[in-house]
This record gives C-alpha cells, structure tokens and sequence, in this order.
C-alpha cells in the first residue's frame, strides 16, 4: 500500500478515536464473511462503526491522540469500533455479537485517553444505557421534592378533614 493511503488511513483514524465516546478492539479471526456483514450492519443500526485496520496504522493513530496502554492489544487480526455518540453502545454489541459468533473475541477498549482490557470492556457493557441512568438520577432527584411537597400538603389535608367532621357533626346535631 503506497504511503499516501497509510497517511490517509492513520488521519481517518485519529479522527475517529479523537471523536470517538466509546472504542472496542475484537479479534475477528474465524468470522466468514457473511458475519462480518451481520455484525457491521447491527453495529451500524447502533450507531456503531467498524473497521479492520493493520495494528501499525491504529497504533500510529493513537500515539497521535493521546491513547496510553493500546501497544499490549494490537497483536493478531484487529478490528477497531467506535462510536460518536454513546460510550457503552460498542461494548454492548461487541459483547453480544462475541456470544453469538463464538470464535470473535474482544482485546481491550478506550476509554478517555487510556486502554483498557478485555475484563473492562465486558463490565461497561453491562452499564445499564445512558437513558436508564439519566432517568435513575431524576428519579432520585425528584423523590425529596414529592416528600416535601406530601409534608407540606399534610397540614391543609388534615385540617379539611378536622373541619368536614366538624360539618357532619353539626349536620347530625341539626
């Protein structure tokens, strides 16, 4: 490949991880070629992109942004995923995709400026997903203000109760 692609490679690359929230690094050896379009098509549904580049060129690419700790994991057949937008969507569908084609298998992740194993990768996965924890922190949020507002209603309850018995009283008096 002549120096010219290699560069251009190494720049698509760097561009990515640098825009990259969440990145996985999968050894695909075994995976025919069928599989491989499966698995770009679900990662891609997820917003997930995949490329297999030479180990070379990703650690070029790295080195270039910042990435500490990826040397260890570029070894063998690598297929990179990365996506813009949520952290823990590469990870979720690697790992999946891992489980159903048995023979891929995941190296190691970035996340921030620094690698991360396989046994990391696999608990991100298990995060449950952005919106689920957004919604546990408003929850949590929100539990205090419903207690205040129930304590604050209390008093006014209490005393349209104290003041319909005192109605019903007179009413049955009368």
């Amino acid at each position: 490949m002549p120096t010219a692609q290699k560069a251009a490679i190494i720049e698509e690359t760097r561009q990515a991880l640098e825009r990259s929230q969440g990145t996985v690094l999968a050894d695909y050896r075994g995976l025919t070629v069928q599989q491989m379009n499966q698995l770009r098509q679900r990662l891609s549904q997820g917003g997930v992109t995949l490329r297999v580049i030479k180990n070379t060129l990703i650690k070029r690419a790295a080195d270039e942004v910042g990435i500490e700790g990826l040397e260890p994991f570029l070894t063998g057949p690598t297929a990179i995923a990365y996506s813009a937008e949520d952290p823990v969507a590469a990870a979720k569908l690697l790992s999946l995709a891992a489980r159903e084609f048995r023979k891929m298998e995941i190296k190691a992740g970035i996340l921030g400026k620094k690698a991360i194993g396989a046994e990391g990768v696999k608990e991100l996965a298990e995060l449950p997903s952005k919106e689920v924890l957004l919604g546990k922190v408003v929850g949590t949020l929100n539990a205090p203000i419903q207690q205040l507002v129930w304590v604050l209603n209390a008093p006014l309850t209490n005393l349209a109760r104290v003041v319909d018995q005192i109605r019903q009283q007179r009413e049955g008096e009368g």
